[in-house]
């Protein structure tokens, strides 16, 4: 299974992604953790991205391609992956469709989680009330202006994309603003609905199925028995009857000449004593 999550933040990807990927034995692939990987390995490409990233500049895109290159060639990745953090723009996503077309490979389904991004800020600063309430400490990036500022972000930069994926017939969209245990249901019936994933209700047709073309095979052989065994006790019935009949023949036709020969008899006997009496 090869997915892409899509959705503004504070939407939920990342809850989402961690439940597909403990279901359905995938990994997570994060552009970020395989940026960090490939330079602590200190991989050609990884070698390329270090003093980028040192340097706090923006690691370009044909550097991120390679580095998923690389980490879809690596064994854990046989039952597939999802993607967190990319791609983020359509050019983005038309690399990463190239890249996955000389592997052999392709997307199952693109989801994204629609959310109301008035009902986000208004989350956010619940959640922020409330921890500034019980004297937490509350993280700089978490706060409604910043939210404010990555949706921005997310529409100009990200949201062409399920415009994209929309047209390519990958896109499936499912309410983020449910609960997180509806979300999962939906994301988990869509990919089921696809062919994406194998469910109880998927095998349990096709074993169904398995057993209605063993059952009427076993009847055909029981059938195709039966009828070898028939002709030949219809045979052999058929040959006591012309037997019986042959019998029955023979001894009428016996009996039939006997009286015949009997009959003629008789009258020759007369016509001696006739002619006896006249002489």
């Amino acid at each position: 299974m090869r997915l892409i999550l899509l959705g503004p933040p504070g939407a939920g990807k990342g809850t989402q992604a961690q439940r597909l990927i403990h279901k359905h034995n995938i990994v997570q692939l994060s552009t970020g953790e395989m940026l960090r990987a490939a330079v602590a390995a200190q991989t050609p490409v990884g070698l390329r991205a270090k003093d980028i990233m040192a340097s706090g500049g923006l690691v370009p895109d044909e550097i991120v391609i390679g580095i998923i290159s690389d980490r879809l060639d690596q064994p854990d990745m046989k039952n597939g992956f999802i993607l967190d953090g990319f791609p983020r723009t359509v050019p983005q996503a038309e690399a990463l469709d190239d890249l996955l077309r000389k592997k052999h490979m392709r997307l199952d389904a693109v989801i994204e989680l629609r959310v109301n991004e008035s009902a986000l800020l208004s989350r956010v600063e619940t959640r922020v009330a409330e921890m500034r309430a019980r004297g937490e400490e509350v993280r700089i990036d978490d706060t409604p202006e910043v939210l404010s500022k990555r949706l921005a972000s997310y529409r100009s930069l990200t949201e062409p994309l399920i415009h994209y994926y929309s047209e390519r017939r990958k896109l499936l969209t499912v309410d983020g603003m449910m609960t997180i245990e509806h979300v999962t249901r939906e994301i988990n019936r869509i990919l089921a609905a696809i062919g994406a994933v194998e469910t109880r209700t998927t095998r349990k047709p096709a074993r169904m199925a398995a057993r209605k073309t063993v059952r009427p095979a076993r009847k055909a052989a029981k059938v195709a028995k039966k009828a070898g065994k028939k002709p030949a006790k219809t045979a052999r019935k058929a040959g006591k009857a012309t037997s019986g009949r042959t019998r029955k023949t023979v001894r009428g036709s016996a009996k039939g000449s006997g009286k015949g020969l009997a009959r003629q008899g008789g009258k020759a006997a007369k016509k001696v004593t006739k002619k006896r009496a006249k002489a």
